[in-house]
């Protein structure tokens, strides 16, 4: 189902991972620069007289390096067998040859639906690399600068023997490097696969289920892309939170949004794909969708796997901020304590700002975080929360489509997913980073339906699942005519309890004694240390940039065992 092949986080040296996936320096040699250039950059990058010129003054090696008749040569054959990525080798060249290296982020003709890079060396800059998200947008421009810089370093002829046989390259203009058709071709297939995928799911499962139609009103699901396709895998409903107190036995669903119950039925997914792969059984190893990392001990994605996350409304929250705001990415502390786009509190379906006083936080049983803010959350810790973490590298969507029919602009879901957190990559540790969605309008998917009287209901669904489940989300519980009930108690497949469960499974399929003597499901998010240090980076980073605090749950919320 999900061939192993390397993993499309790409290089996982001790440096590199910081670069692709941290945005910082390596070393002194090398940085990534984010502003955007005061002139636009243009695709012909420099010209051939710059190139040599270059080579001339920048080249000239490094008179403590030894062996250099050997050393370059296997550094080349390296990055030609597929060994070492190109971003890589650049920097290994910027530290043999001494010359000053820059990634640059820059801008392009059409915003929002890639990301561009260009190489600088010594203040020579080369072509555009364009992806879907940062780190392929960067390998493309370090390819690109390579196919260039190698065949114009006549004076090290001598190191590359290969590349005095390479043909000068031909202009960019008969070649672009990245076809705007493609992107365009992508982006519009993804538009266009993701609400067709939502459909037929929702459509069969109501198929069988239409006395529970009258719950699909508000829907999230989680998408699956692979070569063959977009399929769903994760699907919620549901707009209220419970109206009982904090549980402290961890069998009460607090929030039943369906943002929330897509990505908690999400989660299920996960679990589902782990226990595939520490079955050790070739068949089911193949049909997961982790692979081991050679560089580290968590699992990453196999490559050409990736996720959407599907809305049919704009989640609660800032994302609601009115279409008349206009920010400048670049310049948002005017706006960083409006209260439009501060965090903000849910609570039995209604949403107030953390600054608001017509919120009375003594009346209230359950308070939790918009929907809003979740995701914001989700784009930087990942999807896969605190215990997943245990053994999977942090797990985003590459995209956010909303099929809001009656919303004209998301400019205030890009201004609170992406915007209000901008910049905090470079504190976080490893494998977490701000992963910028690409967020766009596309068609609503909805079921129509004359039912009332369903309107706390909510239904969960993931991959692997043969029944929906009900849950009431005024109670946190699964309803008495859902047709999945885990037991008696009615407690929800989606509960803390019924994650714990999962995880203790996951825990010993994969021979992780250390986490098998978790006494409870407080401790065993504790022990998740790079997930909370990430989180608290997080929490803070919002505090000081005005946009309010985050709500601290109570601890019997968390402080349960089985």
């Amino acid at each position: 189902m999900f061939q192993a092949r390397q993993s499309f986080r790409g290089f996982r040296g001790a440096s590199f991972a910081q670069i692709s996936k941290k945005d910082l320096p390596a070393t002194s040699g090398l940085r990534d620069s984010y502003e955007t250039p005061s002139t636009p950059s243009t695709s012909d990058g420099p010209s051939k007289h710059v190139f040599e010129q270059q080579a001339k003054n920048a080249f000239e090696p490094d008179p403590a390096v030894k062996s250099k008749d050997t050393i370059p040569k296997t550094l080349l054959d390296r990055y030609r067998n597929g060994q070492t990525n190109a971003m890589s080798f650049l920097h290994q060249l910027a530290q043999i040859f001494q010359f000053h290296l820059e990634v640059k982020e820059t801008t392009g003709t059409i915003s929002g639906f890639y990301f561009a890079f260009c190489v600088v060396i010594n203040g020579v800059q080369y072509k555009t690399g364009m992806g879907i998200n940062k780190k392929q947008a960067r390998l493309e421009a370090a390819e690109l600068a390579l196919q260039d810089l190698l065949p114009t370093l006549d004076g090290l002829k001598s190191f590359f023997p290969e590349a005095a046989d390479v043909p000068p390259p031909l202009p960019v203009k008969e070649k672009p490097s990245v076809s705007f058709r493609a992107i365009h071709k992508k982006k519009d297939s993804v538009n266009l696969q993701v609400p067709q995928a939502v459909r037929d799911a929702l459509t069969k499962l109501m198929s069988s289920n239409s006395e529970f139609s009258a719950c699909a009103g508000t829907i999230a699901a989680f998408i699956i892309q692979t070569s063959r396709g977009c399929e769903v895998v994760a699907f919620g409903t549901g707009n209220f939170n419970t109206k009982e107190s904090a549980s402290s036995s961890g069998r009460i669903v607090h929030d039943s949004h369906a943002v929330v119950t897509a990505r908690r039925s999400f989660m299920r997914f996960l679990y589902r794909h782990l226990l595939m792969f520490f079955s050790k059984t070739a068949d089911l190893m193949e049909k997961s969708v982790f692979q081991q990392n050679s560089s580290s001990a968590l699992l990453s994605l196999k490559s050409g796997i990736t996720f959407h996350l599907y809305v049919n409304q704009l989640p609660k929250g800032a994302a609601q901020v009115p279409s008349k705001l206009r920010l400048n990415p670049l310049s948002i502390s005017a706006w960083q304590v409006n209260n439009e786009i501060s965090l903000h509190l849910s609570v039995e379906g209604k949403v107030f700002s953390v600054f608001s006083t017509a919120f009375d936080h003594s009346a209230s049983k359950v308070v939790s975080m918009s929907t809003t803010d979740k995701v914001t959350q989700w784009q930087v810790l990942g999807y896969q929360g605190a215990l997943l973490s245990h053994f999977i590298e942090p797990i985003y969507v590459e995209s956010i489509l909303i099929g809001d029919s009656g919303c004209s602009d998301i400019h205030g879901m890009e201004i609170c997913v992406s915007q209000r957190v901008e910049g905090i990559t470079s504190q976080l540790p490893m494998f977490y980073c701000l992963m910028r969605p690409r967020i766009n309008l596309v068609t609503s998917v909805a079921i129509n339906s004359t039912t009332s009287g369903q309107l706390t209901y909510g239904i969960n669904w993931s991959e692997g699942d043969t029944s929906l489940e009900v849950v009431d989300g005024l109670e946190g519980k699964t309803t008495e005519e859902s047709p999945f009930k885990s037991g008696p108690a009615l407690a929800s497949r989606l509960c803390k309890a019924a994650m714990l469960h999962r995880f203790r499974l996951v825990a010993k399929e994969a021979q992780r004694q250390d986490l098998l003597g978790v006494s409870s499901y407080s401790k065993a998010k504790r022990m998740a240390k790079p997930y909370q240090e990430a989180k608290k980076v997080l929490r803070l980073y919002l505090l000081q940039q005005g946009f309010g605090t985050w709500l601290v749950k109570p601890l019997v919320c968390d402080d349960f065992s089985m």
